[in-house]
């Protein structure tokens, strides 16, 4: 028995309610587009009709033909109107206009990422420095000018006897600039320590590790030209005086609170010659055999004249007992 397929119902739109135009949702005179609804099939008598199995092929041809597109759908698409040329420029503007803005806010929020706080506080606290270290350095011009002063007015007026032996304790300690005849001489690391371990101060050779100056030496050396009548002693120019330390900080050798690096000179004031003979390889053999071993080689040289200034005075400070 052939199996009985009843034909979908398809209800043509009437002429009088075909549609003006497509239904646009983004228009603004959607609200006053009709509505075109199919007829019910109550107000449509329909009676569906039977057919066999072997004209569904003809019925599927006939329904691609003559009814492609439901009319209900026709009725339903939604169609964008096309916009105007103001509103199309102004879109792309205002779109540029915030790529921009955020491209800016994330270039400096990666800037701000990549910014160093610490960078502005070494900052800061470098320029203060420099600024410090240039009100030290004004000072001490200052305080070398008054000294100055100081001794051009005494040299001007008649000393007493008391007056010549605080000038004379002075100048001993180094308080007072000092100028004379004296003896020069010039110790430096040897070359090789120089290029392999620059800026070390071992205190006793090693064999894998080459001796260089170092802050007993140029004690030693100091104390021998006291020994032997020096009047004044600086070295590398910084003064000597009562404070004054020779240690070593770090891999430096400070002079009071001067940094200096070889090759030391040592300026002694005194009798040239008495001073040239006691400082002598002749005189001192064991300290210059040692010297020479490590490859330090002393160089001494005279002097008529040489001029040494005063030594920075530091504030002293004492305990008292109380009454």
């Amino acid at each position: 028995m052939p199996q009985e397929h009843s034909t979908p119902p398809a209800y043509p739109v009437p002429p009088n309610q075909e549609p003006v135009r497509r239904r646009a949702v983004f228009s603004s005179g959607f609200a006053d587009l009709p509505s075109h609804h199919a007829q019910s099939p109550d107000e449509i008598s329909h009676t569906p009709r039977r057919r066999r199995t072997g004209t569904d092929s003809l019925q599927l041809i006939d329904d691609l033909i003559n009814r492609p597109v439901d009319q209900l759908y026709s009725d339903a698409r939604l169609v964008s109107k096309p916009d105007s040329k103001i509103v199309y420029w102004g879109t792309r503007i205002v779109v540029f206009l915030i790529c921009i803005a955020v491209g800016f806010a994330g270039c400096q929020f990666v800037r701000l990422l990549n910014t160093d706080p610490r960078k502005q506080v070494r900052e800061s606290l470098a320029s203060e420095l420099a600024a410090e270290n240039t009100r030290l350095e004004s000072l001490e011009s200052e305080n070398m000018d008054l000294r100055k002063q100081i001794e051009a007015q005494s040299a001007s007026a008649t000393q007493s006897a008391a007056e010549r032996i605080v000038k004379e304790n002075e100048a001993a300690a180094g308080g007072t600039a000092v100028e004379g005849e004296g003896i020069v001489m010039t110790i430096a690391n040897p070359l090789a320590a120089r290029n392999d371990d620059a800026g070390s101060l071992p205190r006793e050779a090693t064999a894998d590790r080459l001796r260089v100056v170092t802050d007993t030496d140029l004690q030693l050396l100091v104390s021998l030209m006291w020994q032997h009548g020096a009047e004044a002693i600086a070295i590398n120019d910084n003064r000597l005086g009562v404070q004054t330390s020779i240690r070593t900080a770090g891999n430096s050798i400070l002079i009071g609170t001067t940094a200096i690096e070889s090759p030391y000179k040592i300026q002694a004031i005194g009798d040239k010659d008495a001073l040239a003979d006691a400082m002598s390889e002749r005189s001192l053999p064991a300290l210059y055999s040692d010297f020479n071993r490590s490859g330090m080689h002393p160089q001494i040289s005279k002097t008529d004249s040489m001029r040494l200034e005063a030594a920075p005075i530091g504030k002293l400070t004492y305990a008292q007992k109380e009454e």
